[in-house]
């Protein structure tokens, strides 16, 4: 037999114990879960050993504070503008508004409300998490939460209304928009004709002429010089 049957061997012994070994110690790491800490913590990457899976929904792995999931509308911030359903790329915000009569409030900014929020729905299973509504949003009423667990059972359970107005309030706000806007048309129809005379119209400045400046029209040319011949 030659030396290299042997080495062949010994080498094939000694990195089946190797990974005997690692395989054994993980067999009694597991006797345990690990530790279940957020990533922020300095010996995050020490706490590497033991089982991996945890009992969820009763267990879950920490998430970051600035994790970007699950959107949520602060309504009494929100001024009704429009830009968030504009701005989306796949339409899963839907808004409907009326306009007050008057300002009724002020964001926790110092933004006056002049628009009321009848509907506010936005459609979890369309967004795309792109973040584009909370980027123009004026009032950071729109924001992306932690919350990354939202599945149901029914696709329409994934549209979340953040409205907060009854249908009586709605019918109510409607009705007060219509008389104001009924009362201000009937006030420039009584205005229009209770006899104030109408603004004279601007005279129109008179074409000056030859006759009028005694000027000519056109500025005559002088004739170019004829070439001589050779």
């Amino acid at each position: 037999m030659s030396t290299n049957y042997w080495l062949n061997i010994k080498s094939s012994t000694k990195t089946l114990l190797k990974g005997l070994s690692i395989t054994l110690r993980h067999f009694f790491d597991a006797r345990h879960s690990k530790a279940s800490i957020d990533v922020k913590e300095e010996n995050y990457f020490e706490k590497q050993n033991g089982i991996s899976t945890i009992q969820y929904p009763h267990e879950s792995m920490p998430v970051p504070d600035n994790g970007r999931y699950r959107l949520h509308n602060e309504i009494d911030d929100c001024i009704v503008c429009d830009k968030c359903a504009k701005i989306c790329p796949v339409d899963c915000i839907e808004i409907e508004s009326i306009k007050a009569t008057e300002t009724f409030g002020k964001t926790s900014d110092g933004t006056p409300k002049r628009i009321h929020a009848a509907k506010f729905d936005i459609d979890m299973g369309k967004c795309c998490f792109c973040g584009l509504c909370t980027t123009v949003c004026p009032t950071e009423c729109l924001t992306m939460t932690k919350t990354f667990d939202f599945s149901e059972f029914e696709i329409d359970d994934h549209v979340y209304s953040f409205a907060n107005m009854s249908a009586a309030d709605i019918l109510a706000k409607q009705k007060e928009l219509a008389a104001y806007e009924e009362e201000k048309a009937k006030a420039k129809e009584s205005k229009g004709s209770s006899g104030e005379s109408p603004r004279p119209k601007p005279v129109a400045k008179p074409k000056t002429t030859t006759a009028t400046t005694g000027k000519p029209k056109f500025k005559p040319r002088a004739p170019k010089p004829k070439k001589k011949d050779d």
